[in-house]
């Protein structure tokens, strides 16, 4: 009779689970082809073996991470005890082959018997202090399901009493095969031996076919519930992995005007448009709420949540799914994503800074399928903020978003007191890099100032280096990350003629999203260069003794980690290296830094969008730069620079913020030190 109950429960929950996963398997491969999936084959494997065994993203978190990972491995010893607990059903003195009954497995799956249980508390507690409501917005869990959470935690509570029960009956019955290693499942049989071996034996019984039961039910609940993420989180994982960082957007069509149709569509308008990976990705979701918790937008009080947005489109995804899959499905759906499924403001309140996708402990790729919504609302409805079409038209017509033009290109080489090589045909065989300017470099007063005490650092230690002048043009990053892939195509593929025409093959860019675009976006379209930041020149300078820091700076400095230079390219200890060089300088670090630094608020394009909705950006990060005291704020890119100075002058102007503080590049710290005699007027 235990034989037939025991197969029935476990043929049933087969059934069950199986016709879900089968579901789930055709509806997420009913999205579009997702290339580049299968590169990098030992990167993926270290991500697997880093994020998903050893739990690395979730540990950022020490308490509720540090009992996540006792969960999951105690799960992975357990599967030992699901083993036995189905053999047992044939024999009492079934073993696992190979392991046999050695006392350290017995040892072990009491161990972490005992971890788990200790787990659920943590999480318990958690739960109830962080219960989300519409009156706590703040907490992680807002909008999430969380009921379903309570029913894992009990379902995984059954497990291990189930589990702990029949072990202990067993012991009392003589047939225990693990002896005094084992010690929970003796301390429980000690409070149980006195029922007696008639009840002990119903409670063996009884307490093994739940055993089956909950778990076998727990398997079926996980397959319809967002606790989904057990078994897709490893897949979603290996697929999802970058190179480096979060390097190049996927999900690139190609605008090539040859190879263009009527048909083609660009970018994610329905549900259908997503790919295969973005539907892994909404299945994956585990509406944790840790890209919630660091999105600078949502904490700044706007609409946008990263967390909601996933979680829209996967309940958008099943509602979907009669007509996706199945024998009535037609392939098509009526229902447009922006604004029906996601409102507007939320699409375009993005910075696009990565900190929901470095936070997530799942891989998800949250600026990928947004970028992909704003694609399909320019290119294919022709709908985006209307304040973006004067940046739109200055790149297309002036190459610059400023609409400055190529005239303008050098003006920054007038202050210098030497001479830059200009590049008109083949870069000289004597000159070792491109310096890439950047619009923001050559244009901007203020990030110009940064670009001489670039030059100036690069020549005084020895580099050979040029640049393009009027043949440089923008990158193409404001119009791409605003969703105009064709304007970022065109540029792109302009600045790619010109750098092979001239045999460029090493360039240092002082903007980081220039950086992102040449080194990680360009390589698709043909574009292949060896990019360096300058902080990276830098460091590597002083550390050669090329470049010489003496004079002190007497000033306390906090940095402040540039997103395309952080987040996007892992470029963290360079900067602060070089301010670690120059004598007098003291850093101190802001709350949110390195990985978890906070937006300025001027990626994705927003730099060249109103902010109307919740407080600003740049003053929420200025703000968190004041409360550290310091005399400097210090960033290693122009758009920071100029976010961060902006926030400055007006914290300064309402008397919150000391008159003499100042935001400055890392180079123009250096410099400072380097020689103070030689510094300009404009920049002491």
């Amino acid at each position: 009779m235990r034989l037939l109950i025991g197969v029935v429960i476990i043929v049933v929950a087969a059934v069950f689970a199986g016709r879900r996963l089968f579901f789930l398997y055709s509806l997420i491969s009913s999205g579009k082809p997702a290339p580049g999936r299968t590169d990098n084959v030992g990167g993926r494997i270290w991500a697997e073996l880093s994020e998903v065994i050893g739990q690395r993203k979730l540990l950022k978190k020490t308490v509720p991470g540090i009992a996540h990972a006792l969960t999951f491995w105690g799960f992975i010893i357990l599967l030992a005890t699901i083993i036995e607990a189905v053999g047992a059903l044939f024999s009492q003195t079934f073993a696992i082959p190979l392991i046999g009954h050695d006392s350290w497995l017995g040892f072990l799956e009491d161990l972490f018997c005992v971890l788990i249980l200790v787990s659920l508390v943590v999480f318990t507690v958690l739960r109830i202090r962080n219960a989300p409501s519409r009156r706590q917005r703040e907490s992680r869990f807002y909008g999430s399901h969380t009921g379903a959470a309570w029913i894992v935690l009990v379902g995984i509570a059954l497990v291990i009493v189930t589990l702990l029960m029949y072990r202990a009956a067993q012991v009392n019955l003589g047939h225990f095969p693990y002896g005094d290693a084992a010690f929970a499942s003796h301390a429980i049989a000690s409070w149980i031996k006195g029922l007696g071996t008639t009840a002990n034996k119903v409670i063996e019984l009884v307490f093994l076919e739940l055993n089956i039961a909950v778990i076998m039910g727990f398997l079926i609940f996980v397959t319809y519930s967002k606790h989904l993420h057990i078994m897709t989180a490893p897949l979603n994982v290996i697929f999802s992995r970058r190179p480096k960082a979060l390097g190049a957007l996927y999900s690139t069509p190609n605008m090539d005007p040859e190879q263009l149709s009527e048909d083609d569509v660009f970018g994610s308008g329905k549900i259908e448009h997503l790919s295969w990976k973005q539907n892994l990705d909404l299945a994956t979701c585990t509406e944790c709420g840790r890209c919630q918790e660091q999105c600078p937008a949502w904490n700044t009080g706007k609409p946008l949540s990263p967390k909601l947005v996933i979680m829209a489109l996967r309940d958008h995804l099943f509602k979907s799914a009669p007509s996706l899959i199945g024998p009535k499905a037609t392939k098509t759906t009526e229902v447009p994503l922006v604004p029906d499924v996601i409102e507007s403001d939320v699409l375009w309140s993005c910075t696009t800074c990565g900190a929901c996708v470095e936070a997530c402990p799942v891989d998800i790729e949250h600026v990928d399928v947004i970028v992909d919504m704003r694609r399909y609302k320019v290119l294919m409805d022709s709908e985006f903020p209307t304040e973006a079409n004067l940046m739109l038209r200055n790149v297309e017509n002036q190459g610059d978003p400023w609409g400055l033009g190529p005239s303008k290109r050098l003006d920054w080489t007038k202050a210098l007191d030497f001479e830059i090589p200009v590049i008109t045909g083949q870069i000289p065989d004597d000159v070792e890099y491109l310096f890439w300017v950047g619009c923001a470099g050559a244009l901007d007063e203020r990030a110009a100032k940064t670009t001489q005490s670039i030059a100036r650092l690069l020549h005084s230690g020895g580099v050979r280096f040029a640049v393009l002048g009027p043949k440089e043009t923008c990158t193409g990053d404001p119009p791409r990350r605003l969703g105009n892939e064709y304007l970022y195509q065109m540029q792109a593929m302009t600045n790619i003629e010109t750098l092979n025409s001239s045999g460029v093959k090493k360039i240092i860019a002082s903007c980081p999203h220039c950086v992102n675009s040449l080194a990680n976006e360009y390589p698709s379209l043909g574009g292949n260069y060896e990019v360096i930041h300058h902080s990276q020149v830098l460091d590597k300078l002083v550390s050669e003794r090329k470049l010489s820091p003496v004079a002190p700076v007497q000033a306390t400095v906090t940095y402040h980690d540039p997103c395309y230079l952080g987040r996007h390219n892992s470029v963290y200890d360079e900067p602060r290296s070089v301010l670690n060089s120059v004598p007098g300088v003291k850093t101190i670090e802001m709350h949110k830094h390195r990985s978890k630094g906070f937006c300025c608020g001027a990626g994705g394009s927003r730099m060249w969008l109103e902010e109307n909705i919740g407080k600003r950006i740049n003053m929420e990060r200025t703000d968190q730069a004041l409360t550290t005291g310091a005399d400097m704020v210090s960033t290693a890119c122009p758009y920071c620079m100029i976010m961060l100075d902006d926030g400055l002058k007006q914290r300064q102007a309402e008397g919150t913020a000391p008159e003499g503080m100042r935001v400055l590049d890392v180079s123009q710290i250096l410099e400072r030190s380097i020689d103070n005699e030689r510094i300009g007027a404009e920049n002491k």
